[in-house]
């Protein structure tokens, strides 16, 4: 398999985390699992039919859809003839670029585009990553995230923080960041946050530099033990940290 990554144009920077590709390569077919980071994206389909959403939904060539926010791991059947490439969206910037419903409505599934909202298949054939950049250079509404300086503090604190305390600091009320998240990142706001503590759990476990025990990462991280964080680790990825 061969998966790769390419960041936007530098005006698209606060909207768009990187565009990818992903090629089956004539591997033997397997299934390919992502965990939740909290962001949405567009991909199009240019092989075969790919299963996703753990087998639940069928990739058809030459269609674009929608991917909506995760809060559990997802599986995608790879194959040989397996062709995918799409934009990995920033939190709470598909409104930026779409009209389209509250995001809740797409957490944990993926949706076909109408073919107005749909890459054009023959420009991501010649020229991928520049269509993209056109793409959605022309299609940006608004260059505004109502919701930044709340994602910034959850970032800044990687996700330790009480949704009361999020609310205070940003000057906002409990019940207008709970009905903001749902609407524009298809999470609550506790939702994200125990995701943006987990992705940060996963790094210092990946990292074998930091010689920590799952104990030390689980205080630093702010769970009770190494048992609680065990859980949230399995619950977000299916796996057991050993696994990982």
């Amino acid at each position: 398999m061969k998966y790769k990554k390419l960041k936007p144009y530098k005006t698209l920077a606060p909207f768009i985390h990187f565009y990818w590709e992903l090629k089956g390569m004539g591997q033997k077919k397997q299934w390919e699992r992502v965990f939740p980071d909290g962001c949405a994206g567009v991909l199009m389909n240019l092989g075969a039919p790919c299963l996703t959403d753990n087998g639940a939904v069928l990739l058809e060539f030459g269609k674009t859809y929608v991917v909506g926010a995760m809060t559990t791991f997802k599986d995608s059947f790879i194959d040989s003839d397996t062709h995918l490439m799409g934009a990995c969206l920033k939190p709470a910037t598909f409104s930026n670029f779409y009209s389209f419903s509250a995001q809740n409505e797409l957490t944990n599934d993926t949706v076909a585009f109408e073919k107005s909202n749909s890459f054009n298949i023959d420009n991501v054939r010649n020229n991928p990553f520049h269509y993209f950049d056109r793409f959605f250079s022309d299609r940006i509404k608004s260059k505004n995230n109502p919701l930044q300086s709340v994602i910034n503090t959850i970032h800044s604190t990687n996700g330790q923080i009480s949704i009361h305390e999020l609310a205070k600091r940003n000057c906002i009320t409990v019940r207008q960041l709970e009905r903001n998240f749902k609407k524009l990142i298809g999470l609550s706001p506790k939702e994200y946050a125990n995701i943006i503590r987990f992705q940060n759990a996963l790094r210092l476990i990946k990292n074998p530099a930091q010689n920590q025990s799952l104990l030390d990462i689980a205080f630093e991280c702010g769970y009770y033990d190494h048992s609680h964080l065990t859980n949230e680790i399995k619950r977000n990825t299916g796996l057991v940290p050993s696994q990982l």
